[in-house]
């Protein structure tokens, strides 16, 4: 059984250097998506949790490069829920070849929620019951 919440995307040709490869920072764009479709897969979407005036920032990330992503290359982007509490989530990466083997590159970032003006806060119940 998969660990997580798959969300397949093909490489477009503006993600790639001259050589076809993708460039780096594209990988933090992937994981947003990523991080988008698991918690649509749990119930919410996150622009629902912002019309309340939550706001969850990055307050970290890493990514480790192991593989290439090439143009036009079907790719998966497997999301897991790696840490929660009440203000801060760790979501975590895996950038997959299609067929869900081959590692490509592997990450995380955690999250802290705010309000509109910044300042830290609780997560919704609703929304930490989902994410659980």
């Amino acid at each position: 059984m998969k660990d997580g919440v798959d969300t397949e995307i093909r490489v477009r040709y503006a993600e790639t250097d001259q050589m076809g490869v993708a460039y780096y920072a594209n990988y933090l764009v992937w994981f947003e998506v990523g991080r988008s479709e698991f918690c649509r897969e749990k119930g919410f979407r996150y622009a629902d949790l912002e019309a309340l005036g939550y706001r969850l920032v990055v307050s970290e990330v890493r990514c480790k490069y192991r593989n290439s992503a090439k143009y036009d290359e079907t790719i998966l982007i497997r999301t897991r829920l790696k840490h929660l509490n009440k203000r801060m989530i760790t979501f975590g990466y895996r950038v997959l070849r299609e067929n869900g083997e081959g590692v490509i590159a592997e990450g995380e970032t955690q999250h802290i929620c705010v309000d509109a003006n910044g300042k830290t806060k609780s997560l919704p119940e609703k929304y930490l019951s989902c994410l659980a």
